[in-house]
């Protein structure tokens, strides 16, 4: 699916501002249902994927049918682009009646938004289902990319990145980075990454850079607090060392992590990856992939998020975008998001906080032939801070961009 899950490849300037009055109080829900009413909400989020894109579609058929409020899904290249569209009102003075209601985000861009005021709340711990989620077994919800969230945003997924492989043609993958080093090297053509800015292309190179560094707690802080060039040093001679070995000769790159998968499907690359456990499962299920697909995690961990839904300042319907988000955190919903048949995304609910019949709707899922059950997913490392998906995606541009 990280999908990218969250494309975040443009960082906008920031101007610290105190976030706008709240126009709806998410504490008086029954007010916010009859505001809701009869108003139409426009979801902005990634539209790169078909298996969301109908998800979403039958998000939007749950809100009218229990809401009387309609859904619009705003299908985006790169989240950035609703971003820019939200400042752009606010300089033109629009601070109301915006055309976007709720934005699928994480990463570079919420920390762009939240910094410049640009988002509505805090409201995420007073929606009604906020009380199923788990923030004790999974706190990593609270924080996105080393930056609090403060109720900004509501998570509805989380994802960690796991390595799709053929088990028929590779019985034996690489599980670290060093020796999927090796594994390149032995195998010229077989591997490639997305290409950055890419949300997924990116995640590989924050992915090298906690396989390289001797001290990854670097990552935690901005990339003004440290030698930089130092510290990416050991990044740069990972790359510049599989680059020619890589697919194409590393002349050209997939865009996006559909297309990864499609190389996997037609057997051009041995290994892929992705940010949704469940996706190669999902993909088995519908026929896209072949059966022998599995996946595995790192020895030394594999990157880890959320996903959330945020409202700008100035939504027009953010009555309406309250009521989606708090749906979204619906067993029902949950549910249908973590069958490997529909999407295969991880949960964030506890099942200790369900009761009996809704426990029993995760219970009876099967996670599918290729999806790793959770006690065997590993260690789950914390994304860096957002100067670094933004600094190293400009670098490997100018070191490695088409063309160069």
């Amino acid at each position: 699916m990280r999908f990218p899950l969250f494309a975040a490849s443009v960082v906008l300037p920031v101007c610290v501002m105190a976030s706008p009055a709240l126009a709806v109080n998410p504490d008086d829900w029954n007010a916010v249902l009859q505001a809701a009413q009869g108003q139409t909400v426009y979801w902005h989020a990634w539209g790169g994927d078909a298996r969301i894109n109908a998800f979403i579609a039958s998000v939007g058929d749950d809100l009218q049918a229990r809401y009387g409020v309609a859904l619009e899904h705003v299908r985006l290249a790169d989240t950035a682009d609703a971003v820019t569209r939200v400042i752009s009102e606010r300089q033109a003075g629009r601070d109301s009646a915006g055309a976007v209601d709720a934005i699928w985000i994480n990463g570079a861009n919420f920390a762009s938004m939240k910094e410049q005021g640009l988002l509505f709340g805090p409201f995420a711990e007073s929606l009604p289902n906020w009380a199923l989620v788990d923030t004790d077994a999974n706190p990593a919800i609270l924080v996105d990319f080393t930056l609090p969230v403060e109720g900004y945003g509501s998570p509805w997924a989380m994802f960690q990145m796991v390595f799709e492989y053929d088990s028929a043609a590779l019985p034996e993958p690489p599980r670290s980075l060093a020796a999927l080093r090796e594994w390149i090297a032995g195998n010229p053509g077989r591997f490639t990454y997305p290409q950055p800015p890419d949300f997924l292309g990116t995640s590989f190179l924050k992915q090298a850079l906690y396989g390289v560094l001797d001290d990854p707690s670097v990552l935690m802080g901005p990339i003004d607090d440290i030698d930089y060039a130092a510290v990416t040093a050991p990044l740069w001679a990972f790359l510049d060392e599989i680059h020619p070995n890589l697919w194409r000769q590393g002349r050209a790159f997939p865009p996006n992590e559909p297309a990864l998968g499609q190389l996997l499907a037609d057997g051009e690359v041995d290994i892929g990856f992705a940010f949704n456990p469940g996706r190669a499962s999902a993909a088995i299920a519908d026929g896209e992939l072949q059966d022998s697909v599995r996946t595995l995690v790192f020895e030394e961990g594999t990157l880890a998020n959320s996903s959330y839904l945020s409202i700008p300042y100035n939504a027009a319907n953010k009555a309406g975008a309250l009521v989606l988000a708090n749906l979204i955190l619906d067993p029902h919903i949950q549910a249908r998001a973590q069958d490997p048949e529909i999407l295969g995304f991880q949960t964030v609910l506890g099942m200790h906080l369900l009761d009996a019949e809704d426990r029993a709707r995760f219970y009876a899922l099967e996670l599918g032939i290729a999806t790793l059950a959770p006690d065997q997913m590993g260690t789950g490392l914390m994304e860096p801070h957002p100067d670094w998906m933004t600094r190293i995606a400009e670098d490997w541009a100018a070191r490695y961009g088409t063309g160069n």
